[in-house]
């Protein structure tokens, strides 16, 4: 047995090193490697100022330079977008199980809905600071509010799709309106519910930052904001690079919850 897997060893060891990476895996942080190189290159060739762009070098220094006050708005920007985003899910899933209850409550309240989120979430924040002042409520409730409308709408679908004949077979064999919705409707949704999770995430990031711009003194948006105002041009894309990495993380938890909860959808795909 262990001339077997000697031997296993040594047939790996002569495998080139490009056969042995696994290039799937290596591809986002290559890709990210190359992205800055060719920003930085961009700033150094056409000797970009750094109040206009600065290099990521400068950017990288400025995160060093300024890492307590970025740190401390992260996490307020983390909490409030944290917050907001678990409110527009427990509502999101509420709001779009009862709109998706008959199709009758679908067809009255989906065109209310696409109204409402046709308003520019920014143009409610000075409604927000009126009724709650300013400081986290009104960010906390601009995330709620931009991020739970894709939540409604993927669960609803999810719940209006349920064919026809499979409600009559129900009812044929006695199940009343609930056991159809729990046994069959919400299974139903629930790949439309964790795949808008990850949509509705990144815009409770949008939501969180664009109220902190113009109704908090904390977060990164406000910092962003101060910092702009002082022509700190590499502070501002310190921020930016702040909350592209959460963003990111938060939107791989949410795939990886995503994977966890609904892996029996994909089934049919994950031996391919």
């Amino acid at each position: 047995m262990s001339a077997v897997v000697e031997g296993q060893l040594a047939t790996a060891q002569r495998k080139p090193l490009v056969e042995r990476i696994n290039w799937v895996k290596a591809a986002p942080w290559l890709y990210t490697l190359a992205l800055f190189a060719a920003w930085e290159l961009l700033v150094f060739a056409l000797k970009m100022p750094q109040t206009v762009l600065p290099s990521p070098t400068r950017v990288a220094q400025a995160v060093v330079q300024y890492w307590s006050p970025i740190w401390k708005n992260s996490l307020q920007t983390l909490y409030t977008t944290t917050l907001g985003f678990a409110i527009a899910v427990v509502a999101g899933l509420g709001i779009g199980l009862f709109i998706g209850w008959s199709k009758t409550i679908y067809a009255g309240l989906y065109p209310l809905m696409i109204g409402f989120n046709a308003i520019p979430k920014v143009a409610l924040v000075p409604v927000l600071v009126i009724w709650f002042g300013i400081g986290t409520v009104p960010a906390v409730l601009t995330a709620f509010l931009i991020s739970f409308f894709p939540i409604v709408v993927n669960v609803a679908t999810g719940l209006a799709t349920i064919e026809p004949e499979t409600e009559d077979v129900l009812r044929a064999l006695g199940a009343k309106k609930m056991d159809i919705m729990l046994k069959v409707g919400v299974p139903r949704c629930m790949p439309y519910f964790f795949g808008s999770l990850k949509i509705a995430i990144t815009l409770a990031f949008v939501g969180s930052v664009v109220s902190e711009t113009v109704a908090s003194n904390n977060g990164l948006g406000n910092m962003m904001s101060s910092a702009q105002s002082q022509f700190n041009v590499p502070l501002v894309f310190a921020g930016l690079l702040m909350l592209a990495v959460e963003g990111i993380v938060m939107y791989a938890f949410m795939a990886l919850v995503e994977k966890r909860m609904t892996g029996w959808a994909h089934r049919s795909t994950m031996g391919r």
